[in-house]
């Protein structure tokens, strides 16, 4: 049993159900290489990207990581003239979290998220557990309703 991320106890706490998956390779960081560790589709293994806006709010948009965000797409669906990806090191000061680890689930403060819509042609999705090496497999309603996602279609 490994131990169980802040992800987990969130969803724990909400009675949500979920898969945890734990991989030791933790060099494993990209999205494709999580979906091989996974053995999964990667139309179900989703990336956590996190903008800031012209305006400098910051924005999460959670996309297939086979996939890569249209930054103007982006925009338009939370209503900004434009968005651009923050800098590594800006994660952790920002979410909380460090790359490869970046969950839409438990970030330092909840910010306004996207999922791509073709997260909703299936019944659960992996997301990252919250640390290197921790996925987790969660129902792609009760992700939406616990991070109070709205699904539009935001990739290229």
């Amino acid at each position: 049993m490994q131990d169980k991320t802040n992800v987990m106890r969130i969803l724990d706490s909400k009675k949500i159900w979920y898969k945890s998956y734990y991989y030791k390779d933790t060099s494993a960081i990209s999205g494709m290489e999580v979906v091989n560790v996974l053995n999964e589709d990667p139309n179900k293994v989703f990336k956590t990207l996190v903008t800031r806006a012209g305006s400098g709010i910051y924005y999460v948009f959670v996309v297939p990581v086979n996939k890569e965000l249209d930054l103007k797409k982006a925009a338009r669906s939370v209503r900004e003239k434009n968005v651009e990806m923050i800098k590594q090191k800006e994660l952790l000061p920002i979410t909380g979290y460090i790359h490869g680890g970046c969950s839409p689930i438990g970030m330092k403060k909840s910010f306004k998220t996207i999922i791509d819509i073709s997260a909703k042609e299936y019944n659960t999705m992996f997301v990252s557990g919250g640390k290197v090496g921790y996925q987790i497999e969660v129902g792609v309603i009760d992700l939406a309703d616990i991070i109070r996602a709205e699904f539009y279609d935001i990739v290229k």
